[in-house]
């Protein structure tokens, strides 16, 4: 089981009330959250191994070079030879050390690799992996390492992660018309504001996807493109004429990396604390109470 954790956090921030303090009125509502969504994950799925996937860098320098507006509108401080800081509510940036520090003390793995997203990491697992994989994002860009074959989905909270869309090929299919391999080529067609992909000019997901059966992947479109023969709109043929420089750069930004150097870690689940002492001095500092006991409980088990 892979987390993509920041975006597990975040959900935890705005799902749980800030009123969820420490002993000091510091909010921890994200960190309780967040050991609550592992309890629950863990209770439901038992999986032999997990790992929590970190952004070392959330928007790094190699895909701003193919895409300078890559997620720019969500840098809150630039940063010269470093990455940028990402805009982040106030009372959430203190509570992610602490998220770091637990799972080290609990002795789950947690892994970030300089120069890439958390996304890049979960790719690179995924396509290491030699079982059955579950991905926990509520990041749709994910979908691409969904694989029937070899038993890759993606379990995406609707609310909270009590309840979770398992995603699946049949899934994609009947909701966006492609398979796994082909949700990489419709979300750059399509483009993501919230990214800050332009896409093509005139294309969202309906028609993204009507290309992509008619032709079968992105390769295939610019291939009609220049087929004067090709069932191309004349103003299809247009857009996507002039949308050719963005999407001769686009694949290598959207799709995730599958070769990042990874640290060599034991992924297993504990089922007891690597350091009792450390843990037990973060739970006391930062009142983790009930959402602790109940997560070491359920490790023992």
């Amino acid at each position: 089981m892979l987390l993509d954790t920041a975006s597990l956090y975040f959900r935890a921030y705005f799902g749980v009330p800030d009123s969820v303090k420490a002993p000091d009125g510091t909010p921890v509502n994200a960190v309780r959250g967040l050991l609550d969504f592992i309890d629950r994950l863990v209770k439901d799925h038992r999986p032999a191994h997990l790992v929590a996937c970190m952004d070392a860098d959330w928007r790094p320098q190699w895909r701003v070079e193919l895409i300078p507006s890559y997620k720019a509108h969500r840098v809150a401080e630039e940063h010269e030879g470093g990455p940028d800081e990402e805009e982040v509510p106030d009372t959430l940036s203190p509570q992610v050390p602490v998220i770091e520090a637990v799972l080290d003390a609990l002795g789950i793995a947690r892994v970030g690799v300089a120069g890439y997203e958390a996304d890049d990491v979960i790719g690179t697992f995924t396509a290491r992996a030699e079982g059955p994989v579950d991905i926990v994002t509520g990041d749709r860009d994910l979908y691409q390492l969904v694989d029937d074959a070899r038993d890759v989905r993606v379990l995406y909270p609707l609310k909270g992660v009590g309840t979770l869309q398992v995603t699946d090929e049949s899934l994609l299919r009947e909701k966006y018309g492609v398979d796994g391999s082909g949700y990489a080529d419709l979300a750059l067609l399509r483009g993501d504001p919230s990214d800050g992909l332009p896409g093509v000019a005139g294309v969202g997901e309906k028609t993204a996807a009507k290309l992509l059966a008619e032709f079968g992947d992105l390769a295939g479109i610019l291939a009609a493109v220049d087929d004067p023969r090709a069932r191309l709109t004349p103003t299809q043929r247009k857009r996507l004429t002039e949308a050719k420089p963005y999407l001769a750069v686009a694949p290598k930004v959207v799709r995730v990396a599958g070769d990042v150097p990874l640290p060599d870690v034991d992924t297993a689940l504990p089922h007891a604390p690597r350091d009792a002492a450390a843990l037990e001095k973060l739970a006391v500092r930062w009142g983790l109470g009930g959402s602790l006991q109940r997560l070491l409980t359920t490790l023992a088990q």
